[in-house]
Order: C-alpha cells, then structure tokens, then sequence
C-alpha cells in the first residue's frame, strides 16, 4: 500500500491565566517535543484535518495546533507551523462545537464567558471558520454578542514556525526550525523559508476592521488585534498562511469535481452518506504533475501521502469509473509519461515499468535503513493494474482516441510483465529488493512483516504475490482485446501468456487444510506456497485466473468467521499464529481491500457473499463519520459494538473513499456499458 516504510520492517484547559499568546498551557516546548514517544509513528484517529492538496492541516477538535505529534500546518512534504494557540484577553475559548463543513473547511463554536455577563445563557460566543486552499490556510475569528453593551477584545494567535520533513514527523521525530523568520515593516505581516517552501503570514483587518500587530519573540509568531465589537452585533479578525514552493513535483486542483449521479440512487442511506464524503474528500485530494497540469489523478492520502502512487491511484480512479472517466484519463497519462525506459538498479526503474511513487526529494526513513530516490518504481503490482485500468476506462466509455494514444505504453507494460517481471523466466511475476535500501515487500501489503507463514515465521524472497497473478493474467487477456480491437499485433501471443500463467498457478498456488482448499498468499524464493489464509484471495476473483469451482472455493473463504469480522474483511485469518486485529497486514481491515473483495464477488455471480461483506464496511461507517480510514482493527463484530480505530490509520485515503463507489456499483448490479 502506501505505507512507504510508515510500519517498521519486523523489527488542560486553564481558565483566567494572563497569557495573551496562549502558549503557557496549550504547547509543548522543543525538549517536549522531542521526548513524548520518541521515534513512534503518532496516532491521528483523534485529530483532526482540513485539507485541499498539497496542503492539509492537522489540530485538536478545537482547531489549536501542539498537543499532538502529528499537528501542524503543512504544504506537500515539508511542515511549515506546529503550534496554534488562541486566546481572547488572555484566556483560552470554551469549545462547544466543532462541525466539518466540508474536507477543505471546519467550523469551530466556542464560548467566552470570561467577558460575557452572568446569567445561565452564553451571550458572547466565537466563531473560528478554517478553511485550506492548495496553497495556505486561513483562519476568520469572529465574536457575536447579545450583549447590550460594547466589547473592546484582546484577540492573539501565537504560532510557531516549523521546518520539519514529513518523514521526520511520521517517525516521531523533531525536526528543523526556520532560521529567516522576519516581521515585516508595516507590522502585520511575517515571512520564513521552510525547507525550500517560501510562507507568508498575514494579520491584515477583515471588512475594513483593524489589522493585527505580528511580533516574535524568537521561537514565535503572536499577532494581536484590538477587536471592537459593537452591542448585539458580530466582528471579526482574520490570520492567512501562504506557501509556495518552487518547481515543485505535483501541484493542486481547485473547482468542483464532476461525478455522475449514482444512478440507481443507493438503498442504504449509510452509503449514500459514504458516497457524498467520499466526493468530497476526494475532491480534495486532486493533484496533478506541475508540468501537466490538465491531467488530474487522486494523491493517495492524508497526512503521508500527497503525491501521485502508482497502485493506490490507480485502484481509487478505477473505483470511481462508473461515476466519472475523468480522474482515470488523467491517472493513466500522468503515469505513462513516467513509465520506465531503462534497468536502473538505485530506483528499480525498468523498461516498461510504472511508478511506485513520486516525492519532491529522497524519502529516507529514519532507523528503517530505507532510502526511496524522489521517483521511486518500487512495486510489482502498478504495471499490470495500469493495463487494467485502461481497459476498463475503455469500457466504461474513453473515447478510443485517447485509449489508442496510450497503448504504446499498454504494449511496454504488457513487456515489462515477460521480460522483467518474471525474473526468473517460470511464468510469474516476482519480486525483490535489490538495492538493499527500497522496499522490503512490494505488493500492496507492503510492511516486513505482511508476508508470513500460518506459524508466523516471514517468507524469504524473491517473493511471487497471488493476486498480482490475477492482476497479470487479467492484463494480458484484456491487453489482448485492446490490440485486437484497435488492429495491432500481439493480442494471441499475449492469451498464450496468460494461459501459461494460469497452468503454473494452479499448479504452485493450491494448498489445503481443514476447511479445504485455497490459494496460499505467496510462493517464497523456493517456490513453496506460504500457507497463510489472507485477504488477498478476494483480488482473485473475476479477473479470469480462477475457474468456477475454484472461484466458489475462494468465496467461502472470503466469508468464513476466521476472515470476515463483520466489519469487513481482515487481511490474516484469525487462526494464522501472527493474526492480531490491530496489525497493519496481519489482522485489520482496509476499505479498499474488502471492497475488491466485494467487486470481485459481484463480478464472479457470488451476490450473497458481496452483500454480506459490504454490510460489514456499511456497518463500520458511522462510526467513522461516513469517512472510512485507511484501516481499522479486525476485532470480531460480536465482541466489539463499534470498529476500533487503528490510531495511526491515514484519513481521508483515496481508495478507502473511493470504495464507496465500488460498493454501490457492486451492490446495484451497475456494470459498464461496454
């Protein structure tokens, strides 16, 4: 997935204070945040984040910045602030609400009794609205009062600039400060450098009020304003952070983005509720590459993955395609332009291959020995799911001369699979790690410890994925219609290949215990089938790999207690000796991956059993507010009311929001035209 070395490789309120900055209580010092879980991955399930990418703000419910490792203002892979603090004459405001309006804006209602007359009922009440573009944030603070007579305010927003790389905060680590932190001379306005990323800080009046007066005391940033608020009447102060930074990699989208109306609307309001956050959220994780900005695909997700993924941006526009084309187009061509022309061992970069991620600079993951150049082609599964996805964008109706114009680099992929891929030349994709400084494991379990044996002990590599089997075999046969279909050589030869492929795993693949026969996960680098009963079994189906009978094999598996946990599908079986609900790969559920399941169900005739696995993610959903995260635990439904929140799962995440529309496409019977 895109958990790019984010898992290790096995191995108060005060009230009345005279503080105007507001930074007594609400911040952590630098040796604080240094020290508080030092080198651990911070938890997000209780924070919160207002997003448009490349930028994304994470804070407290109540909108302050600092109590939390994760908190901050960032723009792509930099973080520019890590603490907020709000006081009004010296004392932290009462939070009674805090409302999403949308993924780009929050809403927070709190109190000020400390200047409001006594009386059982508030009559001085301040309203934070946040909002976030694809270059700043800004914050309006306006105070409403009922009261008769007039309010003069101290109102002070402290901040502290921060320099920190995103690895560094993923790691729970400290970062660098900004050392050109400077005050400019009209008094409202700041300015400072975070690793490459210019930012400004504005204080300037709102509707012709007062502007606010930006000191700093050397660590940060406190603007000021005298704010005057008439009887019964509203008035506000507004702070707005600016980012830019130059030639970058990927830059954002603004405007709506189109989808069709779900037609036939959807019967279970739970998901009609997904399906307008999933819009949402994924509306505002759009990027494009800076050099082609008309090409719009999905960031993979928030906080550590705004940037283009090959796999995760492939699934979440192949999802959406019975909504909107769009997103695919632009998601097929942005990765074509950076398929592989050459054997460059340092980036695993091959002829033909597609990318496994793009950053601004190298990724190195603290204490994990990882080190992923900015254009890394780290996985084995991105190339053939590029094949599928032009297939079926073709379907669901690319015009064919958009279709044409790529399959040259259809052709290169198709390659890439016989000549790269399989390494070793017996008819299977494979992979490896070959710089000693990449990916451990390259499928989308992509954690050290995601391919293991039914004891628990790890599979050694080069390792051969069974899905990404389904994946080949469905590329070729349906590469093959393409080049049939626009007159060009290939199609037969490449049906051989992938009558080879599905011989030799049915020959390598198949083991049994107990319950019957089943897929193992993976061959290992003996070519031994690792006998772990795992989730992905689901991406098998309706590729074309399977028979029927194997397919019928396969479903009940999908279904039975050991796997589906009634919120879904966990990734290990629960008999497997390294199952824990709470492991990343080896016992949780992700959206994306039971909703592949679920697709693959639907497409195999298995209806009942796609039903009864989307019911579970239906059920899950309101507890995460109709915003599915990137995974939660894999605890049984009958033990637990509610899903346990994995702390540290991504959210919002592309293709767990785009899993919406896989699972009303699913369960509706809605199927491409073509």
């Amino acid at each position: 997935m895109t958990e790019t070395a984010a898992h290790p490789r096995p191995a108060d309120q005060r009230d009345g204070a005279a503080d105007p900055a507001g930074t007594e209580h609400r911040t952590r010092t630098d040796d604080q945040a240094s020290t508080e879980h030092p080198g651990l991955q911070p938890f997000l399930a209780a924070e919160t984040v207002v997003l448009r990418a490349p930028a994304q703000a994470w804070s407290s419910d109540d909108g302050t910045m600092g109590r939390a490792a994760v908190h901050g203002f960032y723009l792509g892979d930099v973080r520019l602030v890590d603490e907020l603090t709000l006081t009004v004459d010296g004392r932290v405001p009462e939070t009674v609400a805090t409302v999403a309006v949308d993924a780009s804006t929050l809403r927070v209602e709190s109190l000020l009794r400390g200047v409001d007359d006594r009386g059982a009922d508030p009559g001085v009440r301040l309203s934070v609205l946040r909002s976030v573009d694809v270059g700043g944030m800004r914050d309006r603070l306006t105070v409403t009062s009922r009261l008769d007579r007039e309010l003069t305010l101290t109102v002070a927003l402290a901040l502290r600039p921060d320099a920190a790389p995103l690895e560094l905060v993923k790691a729970g680590l400290p970062g660098g400060r900004p050392d050109d932190v400077t005050v400019a001379g009209d008094g409202a306005r700041a300015s400072w450098t975070s690793d490459g990323v210019a930012v400004s800080l504005d204080a300037a009046g709102v509707d012709g009020g007062a502007g606010g007066a930006v000191q700093h005391d050397g660590t940060r940033l406190v603007a000021t304003w005298r704010l005057v608020v008439p009887p019964r009447a509203s008035a506000s102060v507004a702070l707005a952070l600016t980012a830019s930074r130059p030639s970058p990699v990927v830059a954002g989208v603004a405007g709506p983005l189109a989808w069709a109306a779900p037609d036939p609307a959807p019967r279970d309001d739970r998901l009609a509720r997904w399906l307008d956050r999933a819009h949402d959220d994924l509306a505002a994780l759009r990027l494009t590459t800076a050099d082609e900005p008309g090409d719009v695909f999905y960031a993979a997700g928030a906080p550590w993955f705004f940037t283009l993924f090959g796999r995760d941006s492939i699934w979440a526009a192949r999802f959406t395609l019975p909504l909107d084309r769009t997103v695919a187009a632009g998601t097929l061509r942005a990765l074509a332009r950076l398929q592989g022309t050459a054997s460059v061992p340092d980036t695993a970069e091959q002829p033909g291959k597609v990318m496994h991620e793009l950053r601004q600079q190298t990724l190195t993951i603290p204490g994990e020995g990882v080190s992923l150049p900015p254009l890394y082609y780290g996985t084995v599964d991105a190339t053939p799911l590029w094949v599928c996805l032009l297939h079926d964008a073709w379907r669901w109706g690319l015009p064919d001369a958009e279709v044409e114009a790529l399959l040259p680099a259809a052709e290169a992929a198709l390659a890439w699979m016989r000549d790269s891929g399989d390494s070793d030349g017996d008819g299977l994709l494979e992979y490896v790690d070959e710089t000693g400084h990449g990916l451990a494991n390259q499928g989308w379990k992509d954690s050290g410890d995601s391919v293991q044996w039914r004891d628990g002990r790890l599979a050694e590599g080069p390792i051969a994925l069974c899905e990404v089997q389904a994946y080949a075999y469905e590329a070729a046969v349906h590469g093959a219609d393409l080049l049939d279909h626009f007159g060009r050589e290939g199609g037969a030869a490449w049906r051989a290949w992938a009558a080879r492929l599905r011989d030799r795993f049915r020959a390598s693949f198949w083991v049994s215990d107990a319950a019957g026969a089943y897929p193992a996960i993976a061959l290992d680098a003996a070519k031994r089938p690792v006998d772990t009963v795992t989730s992905n079994l689901g991406h098998l189906l309706g590729t074309g790999l399977l028979d029927e009978h194997e397919e019928a094999l396969v479903a009940a598996r999908l279904v039975s207690p050991e796997l589906a946990a009634g919120f879904g599908l966990r990734t290990l079986s629960s008999d497997a000796a390294g199952f824990w609900p709470l492991s990343y790969h080896g016992g949780s559920v992700w959206t994306h991956d039971t909703a592949v399941a679920v697709s693959g169900l639907a497409r195999a005739g298995f209806d009942d059993e796609a039903r009864s696995l989307a019911e579970g993610l239906l059920a899950a959903a309101p507890s995460f507010d109709h915003r599915m995260p990137e995974l939660h635990s894999g605890d049984d439904r009958g033990e637990v009311p509610s899903p346990v929140p994995y702390p540290a799962s991504c959210r919002p995440q592309a293709w767990s929001a785009a899993a919406a529309v896989a699972v009303w496409a699913a369960t509706h019977d809605v199927a491409p035209p073509r």
